[in-house]
Formats: structure tokens, C-alpha cells, sequence
């Protein structure tokens, strides 16, 4: 995982798509298709992770004082 940690979303994202169609090719040997696997695992939860910091900031919005203040959807917005 400490190869993977200094990505960006977008570079991560990537690798995975590599993988995927690495895995998708089927002619890769067990031992390497274990190995892209758990990769593209640990390429998954980075994703995760990243989305999920993301989706906190965005809950949150700067009100007027300059203070964090959950953000609430209208009832007619969504």
C-alpha cells in the first residue's frame, strides 16, 4: 500500500482501469493475476478513502462568521 499512497484520485484510479484490463484479458498467470488483484484492492480502498474525505469537506459549507456549519439539502432541491 505505501507505493499507492502518494496518488491522486484520478492516478489511482487509473492504475485500477490498467488492471481491470489487465485481469479482463484472461491470459495472465495465476500468481500475476493474484498479485493485480490485490492491487487493484488496495488501488479500491484508496478510492474509497479519497471519495469518502471528499464527501465530508462537501457536507460542510463556510457560513457568514467564517465558521464549518453542516450543509442541509431543501427538501426541494433534491
Amino acid at each position: 500500500m505505501e507505493r499507492f499512497k502518494d496518488l491522486s484520485f484520478e492516478e489511482a484510479m487509473e492504475k485500477l482501469e490498467e488492471i481491470i484490463g489487465k485481469l479482463e484479458e484472461g491470459d495472465v498467470p495465476l500468481e500475476k493475476a493474484i498479485a493485480y488483484y490485490q492491487d487493484g484492492m488496495i488501488l479500491s480502498k484508496i478510492c474509497g478513502d479519497k471519495l469518502t474525505n471528499i464527501q465530508e469537506k462537501m457536507v460542510q459549507i463556510m457560513n457568514e462568521q467564517g465558521e464549518l456549519v453542516p450543509f442541509d439539502m431543501q427538501e426541494g432541491e433534491k
